[in-house]
């Protein structure tokens, strides 16, 4: 444990406000002027953590803050005259949900990454339904040539949070079926999606998890959902966004290349959540 003065922790405080700030600059504007954005504002939807969570900077298990008596009133924390540190009664409460997600991303770790989904979970989501998630924008190749891409590839999605949006014809479809029991046995790092949701497991060890480390996932999660929706079936080239074009044999090369990447990024992430975790339970 390390104890900082508050002329040391402050400039961290600040430091990541400002980093904060600049992440969450669009959606808050878009959110003044009720706009939407379909790729942009995914984490603010989909994920629980509101924007003012994110502002908040937490140390981690490993610092306490003197001159901190601000920290009495945040969740998780005891201050002792003035010192301010997480409280270990919050961590010991939390014990259960902090070993189910150290096993989840451990099992990941050791497994092997596979590379060969090609993003076909959003296809799927929008097979044989007129009720797509995302109405406002068409399908590129049509309602019949998407359902066509769908029905001429091996489905093999990992993950069941993006499986669980699949229509009710497109799940027989896959060649695995996930559940939430099996989410351990089934994760493995070149998920798209399951590294996306390392902030997802940030956010929820929070207010555990070092700020720092929590934005590092957010900024993984954001540039992954670019590439997720760029190789979805959505035509979302008046955004900006040039599509994977994963029906044909060179999207499907750029989309592989790209989940390689991601996974070489995620992995260090993900063992830095790993460490967390054990610590919280030691």
């Amino acid at each position: 444990m390390t104890t900082l003065l508050r002329s040391d922790w402050e400039p961290l405080q600040q430091a990541h406000t400002l980093r904060a700030d600049a992440l969450l600059a669009g959606h808050l504007a878009r959110k003044q002027r009720r706009e939407s954005h379909p790729v942009e504002d995914f984490l603010f939807t989909y994920y629980s953590a509101r924007p003012n969570q994110l502002r908040l900077w937490h140390p981690g298990p490993s610092l306490r803050l003197l001159d901190a008596p601000e920290y009495g009133e945040r969740r998780g924390y005891v201050v002792i005259d003035g010192t301010a540190q997480l409280d270990p009664a919050g961590i010991e409460r939390r014990t259960d949900s902090i070993k189910w997600i150290r096993a989840l991303l451990g099992a990941t770790l050791d497994r092997q990454p596979q590379f060969g989904c090609f993003g076909l979970h959003e296809w799927a989501m929008v097979y044989r339904t007129d009720a797509v998630r995302h109405e406002k924008w068409p399908l590129r190749l049509g309602a019949e040539g998407t359902d066509q891409v769908v029905e001429s590839h091996k489905i093999g999605c990992s993950h069941f949070d993006a499986f669980r949006f699949f229509t009710d014809e497109a799940r027989p479809l896959n060649v695995l079926q996930p559940t939430r029991e099996s989410q351990p046995k089934l994760e493995q790092g070149g998920c798209l999606h399951a590294n996306m949701d390392l902030y997802k497991w940030a956010t929820k060890l929070a207010p555990f998890t070092p700020s720092a480390l929590v934005l590092d996932c957010f900024e993984l999660a954001r540039d992954i959902r670019t590439l997720d929706m760029r190789a979805s079936p959505y035509d979302l080239a008046p955004l900006g966004y040039e599509p994977v074009r994963i029906e044909t044999a060179a999207g499907k090369a750029e989309y592989a290349a790209a989940q390689r990447t991601f996974a070489a990024r995620a992995r260090p992430l993900r063992e830095r959540l790993v460490a967390l975790c054990d610590e919280l339970l030691d």
